[in-house]
């Protein structure tokens, strides 16, 4: 059966204003973050659907059978109000179901979760990602901070295996390359830490209810994990890897 992955966020609307003397312009401009990603998952035959952050808005699944349309469901530098306050909430003043609560539900009954790290992943950047006590802090093997959780290393930081016996990184090289950042979290008593960045926790993973979860606490792609790391031959194996653990089939 082919693993479903709804990968949620990685995307984003930048806005420059250009002064040249009297006169001046704008320029937007759209990006993605998944690129590398989704290559090192379909490479392996894993379906991937990304849903960007202005779609996810509106279209992340209300109830629970859309949401089990997909094995794992991954989110990625995506808030917790682009969840909580999807437009009939928020222009309409309508009531809809919590998506929070439904990604729980999703994980009890036997569903995966990833939380991948970033700016507006686990609290975020001035504390604005917002994930501290909601139903995603619950499931996930990790307890998060009340404050901006970044921690900045624009001189590299190495990461460590803390166990190599595990599924997700037995066998895997012992050095991987240098990231540039990480959101700070601490495990809970469940959480098993597969890799480290010094005393900080880089990989987890954890159980809930009949499902999984797993928070890798940097990027997915630059610029925490810069182009030496998203290149690493052991890049596409790990997040292959922790599909395949998610989704309880090793």
């Amino acid at each position: 059966m082919e693993t479903k992955v709804l990968l949620v966020g990685e995307s984003w609307v930048s806005t420059s204003t250009h002064l040249k003397g009297f006169d001046f312009f704008s320029s937007t401009y759209y990006a993605t973050g998944s690129d590398f990603l989704t290559a090192a998952l379909v490479s392996a035959g894993i379906e991937v659907n990304h849903q960007p952050s202005h779609e996810a808005a509106k279209s992340f699944p209300f109830e629970l059978g859309e949401l089990q349309e997909y094995n794992v469901v991954i989110l990625s530098d995506i808030g917790a109000n682009t969840l909580l306050l999807p437009p009939k909430v928020f222009l309409e003043g309508k009531r809809v179901p919590n998506r929070l609560e439904l990604i729980k539900e999703y994980v009890s009954q036997g569903g995966g979760l990833v939380m991948a790290g970033g700016y507006l992943s686990f609290q975020g950047i001035y504390g604005t990602a917002r994930f501290h006590r909601t139903p995603i802090e619950e499931v996930l093997p990790v307890s998060i901070l009340t404050i901006d959780d970044r921690i900045e290393k624009p001189e590299g930081v190495t990461p460590s295996v803390a166990r190599k016996d595990h599924p997700i990184t037995v066998g895997l090289e012992e050095t991987w390359p240098y990231l540039l950042g990480f959101n700070e979290v601490k495990p809970k008593q469940n959480g098993e830490v597969l890799a480290r960045v010094g005393e900080h926790p880089l990989l987890v993973t954890g159980l809930f209810g009949k499902g999984r979860a797993v928070a890798w606490t940097s990027d997915i792609g630059p610029h925490w994990c810069p182009k030496e790391f998203v290149e690493w031959p052991g890049y596409g194996q790990l997040w292959q890897r922790i599909i395949a653990w998610a989704t309880s089939t090793v």
